[in-house]
């Protein structure tokens, strides 16, 4: 069954569809040029209003990567005075070290004999590094104070200028980068501390003049023991040894040979006269053709056994302390001398009882001996009247006191040898004595050294505190102006005009370290910059400028141990021989730079990079909403980036520009000075 017929309002919107479509489809059913026009038509419109939607939408979005910018180019400012400060504290710091380690050579030269004048110019060459640290101190702590009171300016002039330099193409752009904290709330306190020498130049006078006894006293010791060595074995035609080889027949073992004093003592010299004595004792035999002879053998034989006797008590020995005890007798050369020993007293002169009374005789084999023995008497016995003289013999104390003022007057006698060594020991005794003490001076002045070093090199710990206005970051606020027109070329035959409005952004930059500068050679450039490459100081001072530019130049992340650098400076010291108190002072010291635990300036780069801006206000105690919103809020009302700033509380300093001298740096030993300025002309643009 068919459908049945249209009618009514339905049959002519029926119709009237019908008969639009029929415009838009030929009879063969495809498409007229009416529905190809309408179509290429909307294809176009399309497309234009995508395009004009797209530009849109990267204009606006311009705003971000302006405010990006200003950030980074704020925080650029913040970077480049962390580097001075850095550069600056690094200086300060490898110079002060330089100055206690040249002190520390300094004593230890001073503390070694034959080395006090290189000490003196040491310790000349540390006050010159100390003096020059301190001024430079005074001048980087006032000048870096300077510097960072224009910081905000800094920032807010080179974040302007940035943001100046993207208004262009139609788009003006108002605003700048703001830095957190606002103000300073650096130290440079330990900057301006004096660094002393802690005593050191005094205590290196004491230890000088202790060196110069030491010196002294090595001296005499070593004359007195050369002395007793060239008697004993040493001169020539005579001396101990060959006279008791000549006189007394000794063998080589029991006579030996030194040929130098090393490895000789005067102990040596008191074995071979024992020797001697002994045997001269056992080959003298009491006899004689007449009298004279008669008491001249008894004489020698007296001599030689109280000679004996002594030389059997002397004594010689080495203390571990370096003294000495030489105790060598002192015999008797003439009747006087005589008179004073022990065999002036000793009862060993026979006796007999003649008509005159009790006789003393030289022997009892004296022609004068005719009466009974009578026990023995002294010569001193006999010189008191005691006894009475034999008219035969004559025996006397002159007679006693001859035997030994032959031998001793002449170069050939033993005794003339003998006496040159014992007084040869008794200087060393003393000497060796003197020296004891003077090295015991020189350890206890050692031992102050090291204490006076420790507490002058703890006077670097204390580093100053960096925290310039802008180190926790720097927040961009740029801000654009409504009116700019959408580009309508294509679109104005079916678009109506349109303007870009107004807008703002914020965007945060703040620092970090940038790990492939931790080899940075800033520091390097920096020393090669001052001229002390070279040797300044001159003589034994030539490395301390070396010292210090190693200092300062590995004084960074790099930068392994203090110790190294200082303790290969005392090594450098030549004539400081192992076992001396000097040697013992500079490992001391050398154990002081390793436990002295100073902290490595961090000498990394820093570079911006953005952040979230929560986080840079979020280190200041601001909130982001509120503070966003007020800071977008007084751009409009500010006539200049520098309004805005100071709108936004921030404190700028007045007539900033041209040359700022943040530091003088006094080359040690030249009487040079360099100053090193930062140069600020550029401010003047921002303004």
């Amino acid at each position: 069954m068919g459908n049945g017929s249209e009618c009514g309002a339905e049959r002519r919107v029926a119709r009237a569809a019908r008969g639009g479509l029929l415009r838009l489809r030929d009879d063969e059913g495809g498409l007229t040029t009416v529905a190809v026009a309408v179509a290429l038509l909307l294809c176009l419109t399309l497309v234009f209003s995508a395009a004009s939607a797209g530009w849109v939408a990267s204009r606006s979005s311009e705003i971000q990567r302006v405010a990006d910018a200003a950030a980074m180019a704020g925080e650029n400012s913040v970077a480049a005075f962390s580097t001075i400060a850095q550069v600056l504290d690094a200086c300060v710091l490898s110079m002060g070290l330089a100055g206690i380690v040249t002190y520390g050579a300094g004593i230890v030269a001073s503390c070694v004999p034959g080395l006090t004048a290189v000490g003196a110019q040491m310790c000349s060459a540390a006050d010159a590094v100390l003096e020059a640290r301190s001024s430079l101190a005074r001048t980087a702590a006032s000048g870096l104070e300077r510097l960072e009171s224009a910081l905000p300016l800094l920032v807010v002039a080179n974040s302007a200028s940035c943001v100046e330099a993207n208004s262009a193409g139609g788009a003006s752009y108002e605003g700048c980068a703001l830095p957190l904290p606002t103000s300073s709330q650096s130290d440079f306190s330990a900057l301006e501390r004096e660094v002393g020498d802690e005593g050191l130049s005094d205590l290196s006078e004491q230890m000088r003049e202790s060196s110069r006894e030491t010196a002294d006293a090595e001296a005499r010791a070593d004359e007195a023991l050369r002395r007793g060595w060239d008697a004993d074995c040493g001169s020539r035609p005579y001396c101990l040894r060959e006279r008791a080889a000549s006189l007394a027949g000794l063998a080589a073992s029991e006579n030996p040979d030194y040929p130098s004093p090393a490895g000789w003592t005067f102990g040596a010299a008191l074995l071979r006269a024992r020797s001697y004595y002994a045997a001269r004792l056992a080959a003298e035999r009491v006899e004689g053709s007449d009298a004279e002879e008669l008491t001249d053998a008894a004489c020698r034989r007296a001599f030689y056994a109280f000679a004996l006797s002594e030389v059997m008590a002397g004594s010689y020995a080495e203390s571990p302390d370096g003294t000495v005890s030489a105790d060598l007798p002192r015999l008797p050369r003439n009747a006087e001398e005589t008179r004073a020993s022990a065999l002036y007293g000793q009862a060993s002169w026979p006796c007999t009882d003649e008509g005159a009374g009790r006789t003393l005789h030289c022997s009892l084999d004296c022609p004068g001996a005719t009466g009974e023995p009578s026990g023995v008497a002294s010569l001193e016995e006999l010189d008191a009247g005691s006894v009475l003289p034999c008219d035969a013999c004559r025996m006397d104390v002159g007679d006693l006191g001859r035997v030994a003022s032959a031998s001793t007057s002449i170069p050939n006698g033993f005794e003339h040898h003998w006496r040159t060594v014992v007084d040869a020991s008794e200087d060393y005794e003393r000497a060796r004595a003197d020296l004891a003490a003077a090295q015991g001076r020189t350890r206890e002045l050692a031992e102050l050294g090291e204490e006076g070093f420790e507490r002058a090199l703890g006077q670097l710990g204390e580093r100053p505190t960096l925290c310039p206005p802008g180190a926790w970051g720097c927040v961009a606020v740029v801000a654009r102006d409504g009116g700019e027109g959408v580009p309508t070329e294509l679109t104005e035959a079916f678009l109506s005009s349109a303007e870009l409005p107004a807008g703002a952004a914020v965007s945060a930059a703040t620092l970090a370290p940038d790990e492939a500068t931790a080899d940075n050679n800033v520091l390097s450039s920096f020393f090669d910059a001052l001229g002390a490459g070279d040797s300044l100081l001159g003589g034994a001072a030539d490395g301390v400028t070396e010292l210090w530019g190693r200092l300062l130049v590995g004084y960074g992340s790099a930068y392994g141990n203090v110790a190294e650098a200082g303790g290969e400076f005392l090594d450098g010291l030549d004539g400081v021989l192992g076992g001396s108190v000097g040697s013992w002072l500079r490992e001391q010291l050398k154990g002081v730079l390793r436990d002295a635990g100073l902290e490595p300036v961090d000498m990394r780069l820093r570079k911006p990079v953005l952040v979230s801006t929560q986080d840079v206000l979020d280190q200041a105690g601001l909130e982001r909403v509120s503070t966003v919103r007020e800071l977008v809020g007084s751009l409009p009302d500010s006539a200049s980036a520098l309004d805005f700033a100071r709108a936004a509380g921030l404190r700028l300093v007045e007539g900033v520009g041209g040359s700022l001298m943040v530091a003088e740096v006094e080359i040690p030993g030249t009487g040079l000075s360099i100053p090193l300025t930062v140069d600020l002309s550029g401010l003047g643009a921002a303004s």
